[in-house]
């Protein structure tokens, strides 16, 4: 069993109890009903209270004249995102853009937050990209089914040609499905690995050599971040298209 971090500890002194019955009435048993915030969630959290924060900074410090640090780190991601956005998806990007800015920003912080001696990456855990991957799933045929309805949104499942759409529309919707589980394995297994391997050199050789590993660690979480996002924003263009057919991807 992992040492509980700090932030765990105060979590589940704070909010224990009702986690652990909330987690009770819907028949989920932790591991240890008198901590069942884990080192994973409470990390989880406070990315995601760490990224408010420095937003709520951005937005109180915002100045057209003398723009702060962090005003500018902000304009650098949310330029970078919606460069891809626009490039991938076109006409109407911004509507989207808050949504593929917070999961890159999201993931990357949770990606990196691993370098932190004794804090295992939170998207090492399958769970974690798994969630991520059934947001980002249920974000994108929600916009689909808004931007084209119903019947226009399930075209995309049918194919161009009538008399072969009864064996390509259940191959489309597997297709589709199995975007959830590609996403979550490729993250997952990529940040497992990372992790694993960072591990082993300071286990062997404590000095000196893991810090090329915490490098490849850094390069290895930016690339994943990205990787996700991009295809966030691919599944998207897909689904909002009003081309009449379904994209093939190759990623």
């Amino acid at each position: 069993m992992h040492q509980q971090l700090l932030f765990t500890r105060i979590l589940n002194h704070l909010f224990g109890a009702p986690v652990a019955a909330l987690l009770a009435a819907i028949h989920v048993h932790p591991a240890d009903l008198a901590a069942p915030i884990n080192n994973i969630f409470s990390m989880e959290l406070l990315v995601v209270l760490l990224l408010i924060v420095f937003f709520v900074v951005v937005r109180l410090t915002l100045s057209v004249e003398k723009p702060a640090a962090p005003q500018h780190i902000a304009e650098l991601m949310n330029g970078f995102a919606g460069g891809q956005a626009d490039e991938i998806i076109g006409h109407g990007y911004e509507r989207y853009l808050p949504f593929v800015t917070s999961i890159f920003l999201f993931v990357i912080c949770c990606n990196l937050i691993g370098l932190i001696p004794g804090i295992e990456t939170p998207t090492s855990r399958p769970y974690v990209p798994f969630g991520l991957a059934v947001l980002t799933f249920i974000y994108y045929n929600y916009h689909g089914l808004r931007a084209q309805g119903v019947a226009g949104y399930f075209k995309h499942f049918l194919g161009p040609i009538w008399w072969i759409a009864p064996l390509l529309f259940p191959i489309e919707i597997i297709s589709h499905l199995a975007r959830m589980m590609s996403l979550t394995i490729r993250l997952y297994a990529n940040m497992f690995a990372s992790d694993l391997l960072t591990l082993v050199f300071f286990s062997l050789i404590p000095f000196g050599v893991p810090i090329v590993f915490l490098g490849l660690h850094a390069f290895v979480s930016v690339i994943q971040a990205y990787v996700f996002m991009l295809l966030a924003i691919i599944y998207l263009s897909q689904a909002v298209s009003h081309e009449g057919e379904e994209h093939e991807e190759g990623i």
